[in-house]
């Protein structure tokens, strides 16, 4: 995200068991489809647009740097929010602390008791390092310059995160809880986030400063996989989205 700038979320160990096995094994009666998922899709939707929207707006002659920079900050905040929501819903339809559990709000919403929790608490994470990093950006493509390492730095960190969180949410147990309304599309979301969570971090290793250069070690990179990320995120958020019923006539 950097040149262009870059980053942000979702989903891979080869899994043991198959979604349907783990449907099986799962109360589906206490994992009614999350409140919170069309919101959810929606926001990574919006994210990922802006995204993608980002690079040509940088490579535009006689159009200010800040316009792509503010574009991405906003991206960002969309993808923080949907993170967010996300994570609440890892948190439905857990088995209660146990009595002897320390009592607390800390304790209810920050204890990872599952997978899910896990995969979605490094996204959220993760979302806030990009927020860091394209603000920084932003307002240097104001003319207020800092260290190029506050815009690097999180940006590296949230690649990191979210490569992780995408290679965790993609097993079974995961991708039931939260695509169990798609099953028919489970792969394909798991499959699209992670493969944008390897070009996000392609583009952030291509946004590196060369110092004894004060180049970019590769622009293709880092503007290419930043474009394609958010295109892969954008396709798996849309697969998200859950189907309205047709009502029979």
């Amino acid at each position: 995200m950097v040149q262009g700038l870059s980053q942000v979320a979702f989903t891979a160990p080869t899994p043991s068991r198959s979604l349907q096995q783990v449907t099986t094994d799962t109360d589906t009666t206490a994992l009614a489809p999350s409140r919170w998922l069309r919101a959810t899709a929606w926001g990574f939707i919006i994210g990922s647009t802006l995204f993608a929207l980002g690079v040509p707006l940088s490579l535009v002659a006689g159009l200010s740097p800040s316009v792509a920079g503010w574009t991405f900050f906003a991206g960002s905040i969309f993808f923080t929010a949907a993170a967010l929501l996300q994570f609440l819903s890892s948190r439905e339809a857990l088995e209660p602390l146990e009595a002897t559990s320390p009592r607390g709000w800390l304790t209810a919403v920050g204890r990872p008791r599952t997978t899910d929790w896990t995969a979605s608490a490094l996204q959220f994470v993760g979302t806030l390092a990009f927020n860091l990093s394209t603000f920084r950006a932003a307002v240097d493509a104001t003319g207020e310059t800092g260290p190029y390492s506050l815009v690097w730095r999180p940006d590296v960190i949230g690649s990191i995160l979210f490569l992780v969180s995408s290679w965790i949410a993609f097993a079974p147990e995961v991708r039931w809880r939260r695509h169990r309304h798609a099953r028919n599309r489970s792969w394909a979301i798991g499959a699209l986030n992670f493969l944008g969570s390897v070009l996000f971090g392609l583009s952030a290793i291509g946004a590196y400063l060369v110092p004894a250069e004060d180049t970019l070690l590769n622009v293709q990179w880092a503007n290419g996989g930043t474009v394609l990320g958010a295109l892969c995120f954008l396709a798996g958020a849309i697969l998200l989205l859950p189907r309205r019923s047709r009502r029979p006539a």
